[in-house]
């Protein structure tokens, strides 16, 4: 029987009128590509209809327990119709980027039918007017349910979808699926629920036991917190971290990743997740500032962390893997380079240290805890978060794409954009998937709490263009520097062999 995890599950019991767990992707197209320069929706649906099989999540629905008893299960649809998944639409006029995004962030907010498999797929015609696309161009926005899929395993189930040619063949293949037992029957289910729920005091007793050294040294972190706390040391409060609203809001802006690896080579110990944090913490003070609401501490991001395992068991597989680790942006630093230096160390020290009790014990312990009480308590977190003190600020998703271009019933796919869930008091996510050399920086807020999303953008092109400003000039510099003749270093290599010889008649290297 396939069974939801508990890290899974958590994404089902989160949701209420207000926080819905979908992961969106938006799939700029350009059908100019395709046999005849033209991209028919019965086509489209033809070639979804071919892929079904590639991946076990396209048939198969949630069976929940009665009264959550036990976490819910994965079962065949018997009903299953691809028409009730592929619908198709046209951008309104103009049909410009501001309405693509209107229209984006409107099919992400709305809830997936809980009863059917949890994906979606929208077609959408009549991008006319969205700046470097080419007229005729159509959007592909594909839904999932978060309990289905993370980051890594979203965009392997985009390329069973997608070719690597114009002609094939897919861009990812799935392991070939193991043939499945029929579904259980709500007896089997209940039974396995008593059982689960009868041991779980001892699988919660074994999984502390096991776990005591790490939450004595995260006590003792706990109260190294306290006392930063008194000090000031608490994360800020933002406007950020206000209540989120049904209807969630859209923008994105795209920076080449020639120009991430030259700031790369003019800063060689910063790494692209830095770039990017470096960047958002930039625009974040930006537009801060600007609103006077930039608070004097460092604004804190969560970055979730891709925990599956290399080799073949981490190359494919629906469900979430992920970690998350805390990452000071300190946003009060304006000069561009010292915000990346003191970034790296910040994002260095925080995953050696593994202060308090890390993601993956957390993690390991709700494997241990009754459904029952993961559901109740999932509900009241995402409640209560809107009301009490933040625990991070934003967050700030890199999910590296795929860098050859991808193709779609043939028409080449231009961008990738993103759009992802919003908790209780977290109204800002920030999604940075890279796709054929770009990257793509994609929010998702509401209205309430970010009613200006092209200013937004001006701020993340800003502090982006500052950090490029600053590499360059420091790879001029180096290339300025005139450099040494050989007959020169030639000389020198052998001064430094000679033994230099103190007043006693001993090399100083004796000493």
């Amino acid at each position: 029987m396939d069974q939801l995890s508990a890290q899974d599950a958590q994404y089902v019991y989160m949701e209420d009128a207000d926080v819905v767990a979908n992961i969106t992707g938006g799939y700029i197209c350009d059908q100019s590509s395709a046999p005849g320069g033209v991209v028919r929706f019965r086509k489209i649906v033809e070639r979804i209809e071919e892929r079904l099989s590639a991946s076990p999540i396209f048939r198969r629905k949630l069976l929940r327990v009665p009264m959550d008893l036990d976490h819910p299960y994965w079962v065949n649809d018997p009903h299953f119709d691809i028409m009730n998944h592929v619908h198709h639409a046209r951008l309104p006029k103009p049909a410009d980027w501001r309405q693509f995004c209107i229209h984006f962030a409107r099919y992400h907010s709305r809830p997936l039918n809980m009863g059917r498999p949890l994906w979606d797929i929208y077609i959408v015609e009549g991008l006319d007017n969205l700046d470097g696309v080419p007229k005729g161009s159509f959007a592909i926005l594909s839904k999932v349910h978060h309990s289905a899929v993370d980051g890594t395993s979203g965009l392997q189930m985009l390329g069973a979808l997608m070719d690597v040619t114009p002609d094939g063949p897919p861009a990812f293949k799935y392991p070939k699926l193991r043939k499945r037992r029929s579904d259980p029957k709500i007896g089997d289910v209940m039974r396995r629920a008593t059982f689960n729920n009868m041991r779980s005091p001892v699988r919660v007793a074994n999984a502390l036991r096991k776990a005591s050294p790490q939450i004595a040294q995260g006590l003792a972190n706990a109260r190294k917190a306290r006392k930063m706390y008194k000090s000031g040391g608490n994360v800020p409060d933002t406007p950020f971290n206000g209540r989120v609203s049904p209807q969630k809001v859209f923008d994105a802006t795209e920076f080449s990743m020639s120009d991430i690896k030259r700031i790369r080579t003019a800063y060689p110990e910063a790494k692209v997740n830095d770039i990017v944090l470096s960047t958002v913490s930039g625009g974040v003070a930006k537009y801060l500032k600007a609103k006077d609401a930039l608070p004097k501490q460092s604004l804190v991001a969560m970055a979730p962390i891709n925990a599956r395992p290399a080799g073949k068991s981490g190359k494919a597989g629906s469900g979430n893997n992920i970690t998350a680790m805390t990452v000071k942006l300190h946003t009060g630093i304006a000069h561009p380079v010292e915000r990346l230096k003191a970034i790296v160390l910040s994002t260095r020290k925080t995953k050696a240290a593994k202060e308090g009790v890390n993601a993956r014990l957390l993690t390991d312990l709700t494997k241990q805890a009754p459904a029952a009480m993961m559901a109740l308590s999932s509900r009241f977190i995402v409640q209560s978060m809107a009301e009490r003190a933040p625990m991070n600020n934003l967050i700030v998703s890199n999910v590296p794409g795929p860098q050859a271009p991808l193709y779609f019933c043939g028409a080449k796919m231009l961008t990738m954009y993103g759009m992802a869930p919003l908790g209780g008091g977290m109204g800002l996510f920030i999604t940075t998937p890279s796709y054929n050399g770009k990257i793509a920086f994609c929010v998702t807020s509401t209205g309430e709490i970010m009613p200006d999303t092209p200013f937004f953008m001006e701020c993340l092109r800003g502090a982006f263009d500052e950090l490029k400003k600053a590499a360059e000039t420091r790879l001029g510099v180096f290339a300025a520097k005139p450099a040494k003749s050989k007959t020169k270093q030639k000389k020198k290599k052998e001064r430094d062999k000679q033994p230099s010889v103190n007043g006693s008649g001993a090399t100083a290297e004796a000493n």
